[in-house]
């Protein structure tokens, strides 16, 4: 887990026009909105310390996506909040970075960043991430389920459900 430099943009614009990858968005995102999206993760990190982290393979240094913090504040009951959160190159699948990288930034967020709750969120038809949520100790309560606002009205992604983890949790 490291910052992002410029050579990450390349592989991530990729990751993020991959269809696989991008399953439970709406869509594959654009070089341009990619670009975007590192900028804002950067100014994150200036502004509160912590963002998504940039994932590299130890010992070879490829870059296989981002795991780490990301502040929401879009409209919903349980927001304002921090957010963990991954994504993975579709090579990086199934190799356990997403659960070992989102522990060292839980460690962060309860450690370093003094936060006391971290939340998670997907579609409900992202079961991969609900079990890396699960492996994490986070809980989900159905009552807490919503639909995303940015997701469009009859989008079969509009559901997400809600896990939580308070600092100090098993």
């Amino acid at each position: 887990m490291r910052r992002w430099r410029e050579e990450d943009r390349e592989p991530f614009a990729a990751m993020n026009a991959d269809p696989a990858v991008m399953e439970h968005y709406p869509a594959p995102l654009t070089r341009e909105q990619s670009d975007i999206m590192v900028d804002r993760i950067e100014r994150q990190f200036d502004e509160r310390g912590y963002s998504l982290w940039a994932l590299e393979v130890i010992g070879t240094g490829e870059f296989i996506g981002f795991t780490g913090l990301a502040w929401q504040t879009f409209d919903a009951p349980f927001l304002p909040a921090a957010e963990i959160g991954w994504r993975l190159a579709r090579p990086a699948w199934g190799h356990g970075y997403a659960t070992e990288a989102a522990r060292r930034a839980l460690r962060y967020a309860f450690e370093e960043a003094g936060l006391t709750e971290v939340i998670s969120m997907t579609a409900t038809t992202n079961l991969r991430s609900q079990a890396v949520m699960r492996r994490l100790g986070m809980t989900r309560d159905p009552a807490e389920d919503f639909d995303h606002p940015s997701v469009p009205e009859h989008s079969p992604l509009r559901r997400h459900v809600l896990y939580r983890l308070r600092a100090g949790s098993p």
